[in-house]
């Protein structure tokens, strides 16, 4: 299988899922500090048969990648576009495996994603992402990016049982530098 996506920034890949990505995946995500930072939908224990559930509904997708580093897998992203009156924008998400935290690898695979999706997405005019609010690494990320803070969605989310707020980062197209992060 020829991959769809492959980008480079630096030692950080982002590319096509594979199926031989399950048990790294179970490794990296069984991990409740990353399960904390994300949706409900993500679960906790992280499994290989739940590596495995992602990696094949990845595969029928072209907007969902691993991020690699120096050959290890090292985490996720993925963007899904809005319907209907907001076609015109699309939400952003990612994590990376805690050993990589606090090495750019985030953000320099959402820099990868978001110039990849608005190059593909023509109609695309935004990307957004809704952190927690009680996750400052998230919202540096996003910043590094070059993502702006828009707002604060006020006890918008629940998360191990405490309401959250959550903010806005959102990039318009023609705020994306001609030189992605790296």
């Amino acid at each position: 299988m020829t991959p769809r996506v492959e980008l480079r920034a630096g030692s950080t890949w982002v590319r096509d899922w594979r199926k031989a990505d399950a048990r790294p995946l179970a490794l990296q995500a069984n991990d409740r500090r990353i399960w904390l930072g994300l949706r409900d939908a993500f679960p906790h224990p992280y499994g290989l048969e739940d590596a495995k559930r992602f990696i094949a509904m990845a595969l029928q997708r072209a907007t969902y990648f691993a991020i690699e580093v120096d050959g290890r897998l090292a985490g996720s992203i993925g963007y899904s576009q809005h319907s209907d009156v907001e076609r015109v924008g699309a939400e952003v998400g990612y994590w990376v495996g805690h050993e990589f935290w606090g090495r750019g690898v985030a953000t320099a695979a959402l820099g990868l994603v978001t110039a990849h999706a608005f190059r593909v997405n023509p109609e695309l005019r935004r990307m957004c992402a809704l952190p927690f609010a009680t996750n400052a690494a998230s919202a540096r990320v996003l910043v590094k990016a070059g993502y702006r803070l828009e707002g604060t969605l006020r006890q918008s989310a629940i998360k191990d049982g405490r309401v959250l707020d959550q903010w806005v980062y959102a990039i318009l197209r023609d705020e994306l530098s001609p030189h992605p992060v790296r």
